[in-house]
This record gives structure tokens, C-alpha cells and sequence, in this order.
């Protein structure tokens, strides 16, 4: 690529990734569509995305480890519970069309938007629930399943970890942003790219820009987050998980 092509491709990441850092999820709204509009195929595509995350989850991390917030017992729970749902889903995802199936993940995403603006309060403030066997068996359960969806749709699949760690386990939403971008964005989507990169193709030469694009776009997204708290975070969350919605249903 030349220099002015990959300008773009950084400017494209960087935005991407720092609505993706502050809401939660959907940076593959703008970044994966950008890919395919410059010519790659689908599968070639999806992969260079994953792979380009990977470093929106470096970013995050690098400013949520300085609040030193997380409980690092429930992170490797969630991490244990979706990677293999994410391997499972890369593998899917090089047989199947995936067109019926991101018509009815936008109904599912935009129904995640329409509950939180329903629930004012929210993840707003912080409760512990659900934290016995049952409640982590169902809600492991769960994550494995969004952890599917990840490794083999492209947009929004972090949003849903985001609302389910604060409705099932009652975080709010600055500390479940916090475990999404870092868990869902570092790991999930880094084995969802080394999967998809051992079965199909990774275009390396697009990576340099994508991936300095979602470090600085995950480290400001991140800090804003922190800055703003929930209740900007749940407002931010609603209207892109209803714009994303409306981008898988509609194409």
C-alpha cells in the first residue's frame, strides 16, 4: 500500500477503535466494511480485523491496568469461558453464509440498546450477583456462546459481553467496559486471528497502520471512559449498539 492509502487505513482505525474503547465494543462497524470496500476478500478481511483488535486490547489495557480495578479470578473466568466458543466460531465461519445470520445478530444487537435505554439505572451502580455455582455455570455458559459469535461474526459481539457481565453479574458499565476491551479485545479476538490466520489469510502489509490505529484509538477510547464514567458509557453503549444493529440487518 501506498503511504496516503495507509493514512487512511490509521485515521479509519484510530476512530473505530476509540467509539469501540469508550462504548464497550463495535469497532468492526467501521474498520471490517473499510476492508472489505478497499478490496479484500470476506475471510481475508475478517482476519486482518481480528488481528488489527488484538492492539485495540493492548491499548485498553494499558490505561485500565492503571486503575488496577479488575479482579483477576472473574477475568480468567470469562477468558476460559469464551475462547474455545471463539475457535469454535472461526472454524464455522469459513463454511457458512453469514448474511441470515447478521440479520438476526443487528435484531439481537439492537435489542441490547432498546433494554439498556429501558433500564435508566442500569450499570450504573455496582452490586454482586449471581456469583454462586448456578449463577456462573449459566452465565459461563452464555459466554461461550458469545464467544462463537465472535470468532465467526464481525461487529458488536463485545457489546454483548459488555451488557451480559452488567445484567447477569452487576457490574457497571465503566468496569465491564474495562473487562470487555481487554479480555474480548486481547484475547478472544487474538485467537480468533491466529485462528482464522492458520486457516485462511492474514494481509500483513495492511497491518502496520490498523494496528497503531487501535493502540492510540484503544488507549484515548479507554481513558475517556474512565473520565466520563457510566452513565456516558451507557448512553454511548445504546446508540451504537442500535447503529451497529441497523448495519447488520441492512448491510
Amino acid at each position: 500500500m501506498d503511504l496516503n492509502s495507509q493514512i487512511i487505513l490509521f485515521v479509519i482505525s484510530f476512530l473505530a477503535n476509540l467509539f469501540s474503547a469508550f462504548a464497550g465494543g463495535g469497532a468492526g462497524l467501521i474498520q471490517l466494511p473499510a476492508l472489505l470496500f478497499l478490496g479484500l476478500p470476506f475471510s481475508v478481511a475478517l482476519g486482518t480485523h481480528k488481528l488489527a483488535s488484538v492492539a485495540l486490547g493492548v491499548g485498553a489495557t494499558l490505561r485500565h491496568m492503571r486503575e488496577k480495578s479488575l479482579d483477576f479470578k472473574f477475568a480468567l473466568f470469562i477468558l476460559i469461558c469464551g475462547m474455545p466458543g471463539v475457535i469454535i466460531g472461526a472454524n464455522l465461519i469459513l463454511d457458512i453464509s453469514d448474511r441470515w445470520a447478521e440479520i438476526a445478530l443487528g435484531c439481537l444487537t439492537i435489542s441490547l440498546g432498546i433494554y439498556s435505554w429501558l433500564k435508566p439505572s442500569l450499570g450504573q451502580q455496582s452490586q454482586t450477583i449471581n456469583r454462586t455455582t448456578k449463577g456462573y455455570v449459566i452465565g459461563g455458559a452464555i459466554l461461550f456462546l458469545i464467544g462463537i459469535l465472535n470468532g465467526s461474526l464481525t461487529s458488536g459481539t463485545g457489546l454483548f459481553v459488555t451488557l451480559w457481565l452488567v445484567r447477569w453479574y452487576g457490574l457497571e458499565y465503566k468496569r465491564a467496559v474495562a473487562y470487555t476491551l481487554i479480555l474480548v479485545g486481547l484475547f478472544w479476538n487474538g485467537t480468533g486471528a491466529v485462528t482464522l490466520g492458520l486457516l485462511s489469510e492474514i494481509r500483513w502489509d495492511w497491518l502496520p497502520a490498523l494496528l497503531l490505529g487501535s493502540l492510540l484509538g484503544g488507549y484515548v477510547g479507554a481513558h475517556l471512559s474512565i473520565a466520563k464514567g457510566s452513565y456516558w458509557i451507557k448512553r454511548v453503549y445504546e446508540v451504537i449498539t442500535i447503529v451497529i444493529g441497523l448495519k447488520l440487518m441492512f448491510g
